[in-house]
């Protein structure tokens, strides 16, 4: 009767037997590529006289390749990020983008397929034997994708790099991750919760709340749904108009009231398998449509990297008042996350004259525009590291950071975060050299790349300083030409001025 025999050969010994069997050729191990990349050893599987190499997921891709087929799910400036990251991989095979944009079929093949449709994604993981799944936005984490996955014995052992419904809902509903934070002391706004139930309490609440007030819709609201309110009067008739009328439609059926922290934001990214976790360069967005941050606010129209106030001793405190308690919590209240936490932080001047960080919110994935800023500044392998979160070994990884500072700046359409208008053709992108251009709202048609939402492009550069990266993205953006074309120029303009800045 046959039988199975795992063997682990030193390189030398295993070059022999490469030469002697003329079977395979040398190459590193697979415990090596997904480890430290050298070539120690090699771990291969005789079965029934075959010889076959072991995969990241148990032996499924057998001896010509160590890489896989990986699917994203998105179509924005993040996923085009993600796209162009992964793609450099050694362990990305093929890449599919769904439904994806103009910009992400440049490393991949684009799929139509929705990313709330699972039953069709189901399908075509199965049909093309795909071997992970990479969640860009929120709204499938939010419903629960991780979960369908678990739950079918067909794909419950293809990672998928997000978090549990229950994990997601740190952004899905801001009643619950208020109660997350206050339950494992980590510090927030003060607050209170309101429906329909006690509306009337809620416009009590109001009344003894000191200027401005803040009103948060407690599900997804596509980034709108944060108002912060200058008179009682306004934050009154917003409660209404939120829970009675439903402003935001069922994300506004409970509504956070919380107090207005006055001072500097900043966010901070984190790869976690629930247990283990890796810091990512962190970033500040620059929400506000007009120069010098006026006018109404956006998804975010720029963001810089590093951030320049953040210093060891910021981080420090990030890391273990916000993170590590936040790591903690999730296993304390057995919540499976395996993926990327958001952390948006305001640094608050407290009365007795100290800066703190308390938390405004998580999110439950990368952020955009964020992440076409983060994900230039890490220079190690992001496949690589996705494969050792599946296999619970994230914290053998080092996350290697280019030292550089980055800008990106963001191309927006004419009228935006208001009416707007789409299908403007976009010029010009080849004829930029020095910057890296993320497709973030276009579409290809007829030959032609075509504006197709708000936010465009997202256009980042390296720089010996951000005053540097942003000139170069600004001089990047003035080669690229679509009508009705806007961007702030002012990106980082805080800043200016800082030494080193």
């Amino acid at each position: 009767m046959w039988c199975n025999y795992l063997i682990t050969i030193d390189l030398y010994y295993f070059t022999f037997f490469s030469i002697m069997f003329n079977y395979l050729p040398p190459l590193p191990s697979l415990k090596g590529i997904l480890r430290q990349n050298t070539y120690s050893s090699f771990v291969v599987k005789f079965s029934f006289g075959c010889l076959v190499l072991g995969s990241p997921f148990g032996g499924r891709k057998g001896a010509k390749s160590y890489s896989m087929k990986i699917l994203l799910l998105g179509s924005g400036g993040r996923e085009h990020a993600f796209a162009w990251k992964m793609a450099q991989s050694p362990l990305c095979e093929k890449l599919y983008i769904a439904p994806g944009n103009a910009g992400t079929c440049q490393f991949g093949e684009n799929v139509s397929i929705g990313v709330n449709d699972f039953a069709a994604i189901e399908k075509f993981v199965l049909a093309n034997k795909v071997e992970m799944v990479v969640v860009g936005p929120e709204d499938p984490l939010v419903n629960g994708i991780y979960d369908y996955f678990l739950a079918n014995e067909s794909l419950s052992k293809i990672p998928v790099i997000g978090p549990s419904k229950l994990g997601a809902q740190l952004e899905g509903s801001k009643a619950f991750s208020k109660v997350f934070m206050l339950k494992h002391g980590i510090p927030t706004a003060i607050y209170q919760e309101f429906s329909a139930h006690n509306l009337d309490a809620g416009l009590d609440y109001i009344e003894h709340q000191t200027l401005p007030i803040v009103l948060k819709a407690d599900g997804l609201a596509a980034g709108k749904g944060v108002l912060i309110c200058q008179t009682k009067e306004e934050a009154k008739a917003e409660l209404r108009e939120m829970i009675a009328n439903a402003k935001f439609g069922k994300a506004s059926s409970k509504v956070v009231i919380e107090q207005f922290l006055k001072g500097i934001e900043f966010s901070v990214f984190v790869l976690t398998d629930g247990i283990n976790y890796k810091i990512l360069p962190q970033a500040k967005d620059y929400k506000r449509i007009g120069e010098g941050d006026t006018g109404l606010n956006t998804g975010g129209m720029g963001c810089i990297s590093p951030v320049p106030f953040v210093d060891e001793a910021l981080m420090k405190k990030v890391e273990e008042r916000v993170i590590i308690p936040t790591i903690k919590g999730l296993q304390k209240d057995k919540i499976t996350y395996k993926g990327f936490i958001y952390i948006g932080f305001m640094q608050t001047e407290l009365p007795n004259g100290q800066v703190e960080p308390f938390v405004i919110e998580y999110n439950c994935r990368m952020g955009d525009p964020e992440t076409e800023i983060v994900f230039p500044r890490i220079k190690s392998d992001l496949v690589k590291h996705f494969v050792a979160l599946a296999e619970g070994e994230l914290q053998n990884e080092v996350i290697e950071i280019d030292p550089r500072a980055a800008a990106t700046v963001i191309v927006a359409s004419g009228g935006y975060p208001e009416d707007y208008q789409k299908g403007k053709e976009i010029t010009g992108i080849d004829a930029v050299k020095d910057s890296i251009v993320f497709h973030a709202g276009t579409k290809a048609e007829g030959g032609k790349i075509l504006t197709n939402g708000g936010r465009v492009l997202a256009v980042t550069s390296y720089g010996k300083s951000i005053t540097e990266a942003v000139a170069t993205s600004n001089a990047a953006i003035e080669k690229i030409n679509f009508e009705g074309k806007y961007y702030r120029k002012d990106i980082g303009y805080e800043f200016k001025g800082t030494p080193g800045v």
